[in-house]
């Protein structure tokens, strides 16, 4: 009378003490006899162990035996409150026996412990949970009988399950493993979510949950997608049952909820059979062999109709004539899956190995008020060529034989139920339940090929926008009215006098060329001088060498030189063009304005020539002025050349320094001089 929850599965299992947690009953004993396949090692795992010690495990303990029977012999005894087992209890032989007595005692809580085969190194109990792992990912062995009702779990597939939920209860909720066989698990460890949704799956009830650090979820082989009841690709002309209710409304009218009304999610009535009782059945043709994972199931959802199922078997064809019922490997009785407690929840139930068939059918054997649902299946294609080859032993011709008919029947139901498809190194999360999954090698090449023609596409685009972009920077860079920069002569150095200059130094220190240098020039290099280095300002349109200016100077004659005509003047050059030495030095007390350049014209007699200038000078009185060419001598003004007689021009309104008769006018420096010979 001291037994506890208990599950002895064909590799794994879970037994417990008598009340667990709570304290286990005054003077109570329990012994199990677990057996496992010949050949094999059984290990034992403990989950949690508080039994009272105060007599030193005289009257309260747990014993562990190698073998069953009389023959048994003894592993060890265990006592004592929160007793910690390090490391796993593993037998000699296949098979082992567990003893639990309990004495008079006041407090513990008894044991839990889980059990499988030893090559199963990584067997966890029921009540590990995913805050005991610290890998971001893991694998781990769950034994059968985790779902417990002492242990809770918050969450669902797709989205996830709370941290504090067991790992293998959540497993059997999720369809990773059976409750009845155990399993591997692979789990994967994720951020938390602000809430955790409640639903009924497998006979285990997943409970809403508040906000935690983490969550976990499995991989498995990927192949929990629709097959068609909801989305239509399922005909109605495949969709039959035995029966379909037929009744008046209040106006007369007949309603009909046919078979091809039990599509989950379809707006509607559902299907419903005209007698309730356990012979009526809805049958689905998949139109081939699929491999079938799961079923999800409502009520009839219409709230003036209260109607669903609330347990039923499944039953599996490939011919329609001959049904097998399912059931688990290693049970001798047919599976009763557990249906709807209300009209509108849905209600998931996997199948643990899969079906593999064409025909499908439910059979529904406890219902409340009518006989009435919706459904959907789950699962993926089925390869058959990948089916292995199955030889069946010739049928039996006696009496001796019918054990072989026996194993027969069996060995077929095994095959069928787990045969698989075609397995692949990468198991896709449960997440993906949407859509069934179809890994092959064009879509691994797929998945490689498309990001990368789009990464070369995207930068082709780009380069393309950028060189657009570029191009219409150098149009608008350009003038109007001006030449193309590649087509422009000398454009670099003529843009370098623009530039600041290069250094303090040279600011201070003026270039300048005595007239004899300027004569060995000639006329196409003059200009190309003018832009060797920068000014602080524009450059005078008049011809001249010049470097960079003083602050109230343009330029400044040679030193310790005086100008003079004695000079070789480069205007009697017939080649060239007419460029003025220097300029004059702008005075001390002058107008804020440019100096302009003063000639006097005195000395130099007017020769008449061909053809006359065009000029603005204008003389004093209404006498021509004497034309200017570049036969005449340019006079500069400096400190030394008195003689010299030129006046500066005078403001509007200012008066001068002279006559209206001295008064000479400025030659405008952009009208360009003819070039012609000196008579002499």
């Amino acid at each position: 009378d001291g037994c506890g929850h208990t599950v002895l599965g064909p590799e794994s299992g879970t037994l417990a003490s008598i009340n667990y947690p709570r304290t286990s009953p005054n003077s109570t004993v329990c012994e199990w006899e677990i057996r496992v396949k010949p050949g094999q090692r059984v290990q034992l795992k403990f989950g949690d162990f508080d039994i009272d010690d105060s007599d030193s495990c005289h009257s309260s303990y747990l014993r562990v035996h190698n073998g069953i029977g009389p023959n048994r012999t003894e592993i060890g005894k265990y006592c004592g409150f929160g007793f910690q087992m390090d490391g796993l209890i593993t037998s000699k032989s296949n098979e082992v026996t567990v003893q639990f007595m309990s004495g008079i005692h006041t407090f513990g809580r008894g044991f839990l412990a889980a059990y499988s085969t030893t090559d199963k190194s990584d067997l966890i109990t029921c009540l590990d949970n995913a805050s005991h792992f610290s890998e971001p990912e893991f694998n781990k062995y769950c034994p059968a009988g985790c779902v417990i009702p002492f242990a809770d779990i918050s969450g669902t597939i797709p989205h996830g399950y709370r941290d504090s939920s067991s790992l293998c209860m959540a497993g059997v909720h999720a369809g990773v493993v059976s409750n009845t066989l155990g399993g591997q698990i692979n789990v994967v460890i994720s951020k938390g979510i602000p809430y955790y949704e409640g639903s009924l799956a497998n006979n285990v009830t997943s409970k809403v949950g508040p906000l935690s650090t983490s969550l976990f979820t499995f991989k498995t082989s990927g192949c929990y997608g629709t097959l068609g009841m909801e989305s239509g690709v399922i005909p109605d002309s495949h969709i039959t049952s035995s029966s379909t209710l037929e009744w008046p409304n209040q106006t007369g009218q007949v309603n009909i909820w046919k078979p091809e009304n039990a599509r989950l999610k379809r707006i509607g009535p559902p299907w419903a059979a005209f007698i309730s009782d356990e012979h009526q059945w809805l049958q689905i043709d998949l139109n081939k062999e699929k491999k079938i994972t799961g079923i999800i199931t409502t009520g009839s959802t219409l709230a003036e109709h209260y109607y669903y199922v609330s347990a039923y078997r499944i039953l599996y064809s490939d011919d329609a004539q001959k049904w097998t019922v399912y059931r688990e490997p290693g049970m001798g009785k047919d599976k009763i899956f557990q249906g709807n407690t209300e009209l509108y929840q849905e209600v998931r139930n996997n199948f643990i190995p899969p079906i593999i068939a064409r025909f499908f059918r439910i059979n529904p054997l406890k219902w409340h008020q009518k006989i009435a649902m919706k459904v959907e299946l789950l699962g993926c294609q089925f390869s058959i060529g990948r089916a292995p080859k199955i030889t069946l032993p010739a049928p039996p011709q006696n009496k001796n034989d019918e054990k072989n008919a026996d194993f027969v029947d069996g060995f077929i139901h095994s095959v069928k139920t787990s045969l698989q498809t075609d397995k692949t190194t990468f198991t896709p999360e449960i997440k993906n339940t949407t859509v069934t999954p179809s890994v092959t090698k064009d879509v691994a090449l797929a998945a490689v090929l498309v990001p990368v023609l789009v990464m070369v596409f995207t930068t082709l685009i780009l380069i393309l926008v950028c060189a657009w972009h570029w191009r219409n920077r150098k149009k608008k860079t350009e003038g109007t009215y001006d030449l193309p920069y590649w087509d422009r002569a000398g454009w670099w150095k003529g843009m370098k006098q623009f530039f600041p200059t290069k250094s303090s130094e040279h600011e201070e220190t003026p270039v300048r060329y005595s007239s004899s240098e300027i004569s060995h020039l000639r006329p196409r290099e003059v200009p190309t001088m003018l832009q060797t280095e920068s000014a602080e300002y524009a450059q005078p349109l008049v011809g001249g060498i010049v470097g960079t200016l003083h602050q109230r100077s343009t330029f400044k004659p040679e030193e310790g030189k005086e100008a003079s005509y004695a000079d070789l003047d480069p205007y009697n050059s017939p080649i060239q063009e007419v460029y003025h030495a220097y300029a004059e030095p702008l005075p001390v007390t002058g107008p804020e304005y440019a100096t302009p350049i003063i000639m006097d014209m005195s000395s130099h007699p007017s020769t008449p020539l061909g053809a006359p200038s065009i000029s603005t000078f204008k003389a004093a009185g209404n006498q021509a002025p004497p034309l200017v060419g570049t036969c005449n001598k340019l006079l500069s003004r400096t400190d030394s050349a008195s003689s010299a007689q030129a006046l500066y021009d005078i403001p509007k309104g200012q008066p001068g320094p002279g006559s209206a008769d001295q008064l000479v006018y400025q030659v405008p420096q952009s009208v360009a001089h003819p070039t012609v010979s000196k008579d002499e």
